[in-house]
Parts: structure tokens; sequence; C-alpha cells
């Protein structure tokens, strides 16, 4: 198919002229892999001029490096934002640009599209700030199981997308999406990873196991903060695994962030069975949940991504919290709980062995976790949702 030129006004088609489309990344980099390819097949498929916005430079580097260059005539990659909070950013060695300022900003160019597809809730403030015509649309950002990711917001948008059966049922039950207002797509995610990953390489130069950790950013529920230190030492030390240190990409989103955490793993970097990663590429597109033989982590959604091959799995519970009947907590049914890091090797030890009891539990979590249907593009899937909502006429 060849693409038609894009130009300064919307394409029109036999019904009308198409909507004008905006896929907005407002936080860190992660998200863009959970619609960047959506927008993609919206446009091929579509014929949609769909602009890509985000306040920082780097991620629509990012974007358009994960997006097909044919797309790239119906596809308008576009800063967002004053450049003196992109300047004020920098100075401060953050990640992205503080984003309600951002929104603030850019709020008269949000209110002229007809749709905005995100995958983050705080951009549902636009409404507050006097943008009241597109429709929003919510993209799926992972797939865990903590409360945070059935945010309340969510009901606030007008279409949402979800990963599977999991979410649809809690998310309804909770009231967050509604019947007709929402579509089940699998995971986009996977394809932009496949995309941007680059199998085969390896940090390490020899092929003992890897262990992945995995901690979250939440100093509330994530083992990091207490126990983050002494779980990577006692791995080091003992000397039989190779380990990557890939915490979700929050941890460490500005420069205060990064040094605390590079501090506290001095005295393993450098050593050759230790990767430390705070925060590249490798660390959201999945090259690490591809590698890894075992997974060690507290709350993140990325163990669901791990499951995409199931692997033994083992979980840590710093705070002796009662879990069992959490649903926030439903993944770790898939490996053994440790609560002491003084134990960790006995428990890594018993993840291996005891991985054939949880198989099972695993493979049934990642099919109620991700509607997958066999050579069917997910991307595909969600931008056909995307076009029914909007009453699209799909290109010939």
């Amino acid at each position: 198919m060849v693409p038609l030129a894009r130009s300064a006004d919307s394409v029109t088609s036999a019904v009308g002229p198409l909507p004008r489309i905006a896929f907005l990344f407002n936080a860190q980099a992660h998200q863009i892999l959970h619609g960047i390819t959506v927008a993609e097949r919206l446009a091929l498929d579509w014929q949609v001029n769909v602009d890509i916005l985000s306040a920082s430079p780097d991620h629509l580097t990012l974007a358009r490096r994960l997006t097909d260059p044919q797309s790239h005539c119906l596809l308008r990659f576009d800063l967002i934002g004053a450049p003196v909070l992109r300047r004020a950013a920098a100075a401060a060695g953050s990640v992205v640009p503080p984003k309600l300022l951002t929104l603030l900003h850019a709020r008269r160019r949000l209110d002229g599209y007809d749709a905005i597809a995100l995958p983050e809730r705080t951009s549902t403030i636009l409404r507050s700030f006097g943008v009241g015509r597109p429709m929003l649309i919510h993209l799926d950002h992972g797939a865990g199981d903590r409360a945070a990711g059935f945010d309340p917001r969510i009901a606030r948008f007008d279409f949402a997308l979800v990963a599977g059966e999991k979410q649809r049922c809690r998310m309804l039950a909770d009231g967050l999406i509604r019947p007709g207002d929402h579509a089940v797509v699998g995971y986009p995610k996977f394809e932009a990873a496949d995309r941007s990953r680059r199998d085969g390489w390896t940090p390490f130069a020899d092929k003992r196991p890897i262990i992945l950790y995995n901690p979250h950013f939440s100093k509330a529920l994530g083992s990091w903060p207490r126990h983050g230190a002494e779980i990577v030492r006692r791995i080091a030390e003992d000397g039989r695994f190779n380990l990557i240190v890939a915490p979700h990409v929050r941890m460490c989103d500005s420069r205060k962030r990064r040094a605390a955490f590079l501090k506290s793993l001095a005295p393993a970097s450098g050593l050759p069975n230790v990767h430390i990663d705070p925060g590249s590429d490798r660390s959201i597109d999945m090259s690490y949940t591809m590698m890894a033989d075992i997974y060690l982590g507290d709350v993140s959604s990325q163990i669901y991504e791990f499951l995409r091959t199931p692997r033994p799995c083992l979980f840590f519970n710093g705070d002796g919290r009662s879990w069992r009947d959490d649903p926030d907590h439903a993944h770790w049914r898939f490996g053994p709980v440790v609560e002491d890091a003084a134990l960790i090797m006995p428990a890594i030890d018993y993840a291996i062995e005891s991985h054939g009891d949880f198989a099972a539990g695993q493979r049934q979590g990642f099919v109620d976790t991700f509607d997958l249907h066999e050579g069917e593009s997910h991307s595909k899937r969600a931008a056909e949702a995307i076009a029914a909502f909007l009453r699209l006429q799909p290109h010939s």
C-alpha cells in the first residue's frame, strides 16, 4: 500500500472530513511502546492524519524509530509545551518536563483535535483546563494487578482499550468502563517491543543463569528502599548467577533519584556478573524480561511480560503484608514469596526447583491477562477499535 501524502488540510473521504487525532505521550518513555504502533496502524489502514505529541525531543526520536517510515507522511511528530519547561526539566535532570504545566501550555492546541489517545490518567485534567472538544481514548499501559492500574480517573475517558479479560472484568466491576465504550484488544506493546529489541544481545561474557531483579518504584509496596541493596549484594557474592538490576523507569526519572539509586549500588558496579540499568531503552523494550531465566520482583506489571515464556519467579514481601486474598498481589501466585533478604539465595534455589508447581498457573495468568488471537496483530485490533469508535471508513 502506498501512503497518501500529508497536506496541511484534513484528509477527506466520501463521508466527509476525517477527524484530527493525537497520540499524546506526556510521561516517561515506557508509555510510548503502548501506543505508537497503534497510531501507525491507524494512519496506514485508515489514511488518517495522526499527530504524535510529546514534550520531550527524546520521546519523539524513539517514536520515529519505532514506526515504519512508510507511515511518516501520515504521522506528524511534534513537540508541545513551552521551551522554558524543557529547559527547567534539563536543569533538574528530569526525564520529562512538568506534566501539568505542559498540558496547561498546550491546552488550546489540544482542544483542536477530535480525539486524543493517551496511556496515562493525569491528562484527564484537560477537561478542567477547558479542553472539551476531543474524545479521550485510554490506552492500556501495563496489565498488572496493583490498584493504581485501576485508577478511578479511567472512568473519565470516553473510550478505553484493555488487554484482556482480567482487566475488563475488574474495570467493569469498579465502574471504570462501560459496556459499548471499551474494547479488548490484546497488548500492542508486544509488537512495539519486538520491533525495538535486539535479540541475542547480552551484557554478560559467560553463560551463567540470568536473574532479572525488577523492583517497583513504589515506596509503600516495592522492595527497593529497605532491601534492594542487600538483595543485590547477596546474589552478587553468591557468584552462581548473572544479575540484571533494572527497576521500573520511574525510580530513576530525575537526576537526584538516579544518583541515589546508583550510589546504593556502588559496591556492585563493575562486577562482571552484575548489570545495572537505570533506565535505558532496554529497560522498557522487554530486552531483560525476554533474556532472563529467573524473575525477582515485587509489584511491577512486567511480571506478565516475563510470563510470555513461563519461567521461575520469586517475589519479595519486605514488610510482611497479608497478600494471599489481595487482588493487588494476584501475581504472587506465580512463584514462591520470600520475606527476608537474608534468605534470598535459598529462595531463588527453591523458585527454580518448584517451578513445575507454578507453571500451569503462570500460563493461565498470562491468558487471563492478554487476549491474544493467534496470527492477529494487537496494534491492528486496537486501531480497528478506535476507528470503529470514531466511525472511520477503512482505506481501500
